[in-house]
């Protein structure tokens, strides 16, 4: 939004009241929202945030599926897996080690019953945002090609795209249609990050197999 502070001054609310404030949506795009009460940094890292989406007059092109995918960095005094509670560890945050880094705010939500499901000969459109507080995510689908990325949630767009850089604070929206069957990989490319940090989801594509395209040999 256009605005001093992007409206955090209108929106500090004290406990029992409500404040009430407007804006014109004057740039369409995919938006990244945040906390603004201090500490900003902490609260982030906790997960206040989220994505909005202003469409351009007369709306996007139509697709067949559409998915929110928002990743975060997680600072915690405890290892990743470690069970229970986990305090924050503001020396981690500074030092931008986290020990988690993750889809829709946890370890597995694009897996198991969260899974994505799609179907052969379908476009999927993905709306990504990076919450951050730190990281630059390298967003990919092992297996896929982009047919069309809005490059940092914006109005240009770029075609046949392998992986692309969402910053933290930014979000990107990306398209691509389904022509194979099978499970994809949903990652942040900086790979360690999917595979020892949570970075990782999945997405599943059912219906004929299409030989032309892709063929296993016997």
């Amino acid at each position: 939004m256009n605005g001093p502070g992007g409206g955090a001054e209108a929106t500090f609310v004290a406990p029992g009241t409500e404040k009430i404030f407007n804006f014109k949506a004057l740039n369409p795009g995919l938006y990244v929202y945040h906390c603004a009460t201090a500490p900003v940094g902490m609260h982030i890292a906790n997960g206040m945030y989220g994505l909005i989406l202003i469409e351009p007059e007369g709306g996007l092109p139509k697709v067949d599926k559409e998915f929110y995918i928002m990743q975060g960095d997680f600072y915690t005094k405890g290892k990743f897996g470690d069970k229970g509670l986990q305090e924050f560890d503001m020396d981690k945050a500074i030092a931008e080690h986290p020990e988690y880094v993750v889809f829709n705010g946890k370890t597995g939500a694009l897996l198991g019953d969260g899974e994505l499901q799609a179907k052969v000969g379908e476009t999927v459109r993905f709306f990504v945002g990076n919450g951050g507080p730190n990281l630059t995510s390298s967003f990919h689908v092992i297996g896929e090609i982009f047919d069309r990325v809005y490059m940092e949630g914006g109005s240009k767009i770029n075609e046949n795209v392998q992986t692309t850089i969402i910053p933290p604070g930014g979000a990107s929206i990306v398209e691509f249609k389904a022509t194979v069957p099978g499970e994809y990989v949903i990652v942040d490319h900086a790979i360690f990050r999917a595979f020892n940090k949570g970075a990782l989801g999945k997405i599943k594509v059912t219906g004929p197999e299409n030989p032309v395209v892709y063929k296993k040999n016997p």
